[in-house]
């Protein structure tokens, strides 16, 4: 049986809180996916058209990750964390996924927000896992509802 990773990107420390507490409860290993410029509160402050998380969003751009996951071939199970941008995951998670061979792997979304529901993540995250034998995602406020 293989082991699990939970990885996660947090731009305000909620989904990180979640992301540990949950990895420690199930003997999981953990990392955080970091974007190489670390946004500022401006960056993703919405409601403003030109703000950072905008412009990557509509531009579908790539946000390059720093680090990688060592081993990732030896994960069945990854779990992968975000709050909702836009319903969905933000571009540096789907960025980071596109690095890896997903293939057999078992994935499970979890998301945090401050009002908006998951939508439709899971389908959204899909292109990003090619391979993975099933996508799933949730909802959560805290690490015992994963």
């Amino acid at each position: 049986m293989g082991k699990t990773l939970v990885v996660y990107f947090s731009a305000e420390g909620t989904t990180a809180k979640v992301a540990k507490e949950y990895a420690e409860s199930i003997g999981a290993d953990i990392f955080e996916i970091v974007p190489e410029v670390p946004y500022t509160a401006a960056d993703i402050r919405w409601p403003n058209p030109l703000a950072r998380c905008n412009k990557e969003k509509f531009g579908n751009k790539d946000v390059p990750v720093s680090g990688k996951v060592e081993n990732f071939i030896e994960y069945d199970t990854v779990y992968v964390g975000f709050p909702i941008w836009y319903g969905a995951a933000p571009n540096v998670v789907n960025t980071f996924c596109k690095g890896y061979d997903w293939t057999g792997k078992t994935v499970h979304a979890f998301a945090t927000s401050g009002g908006s529901g998951i939508g439709k993540s899971a389908e959204k995250l899909e292109p990003y896992v090619k391979g993975a034998v099933s996508v799933d995602a949730k909802l959560v406020h805290k690490a015992d509802e994963i």
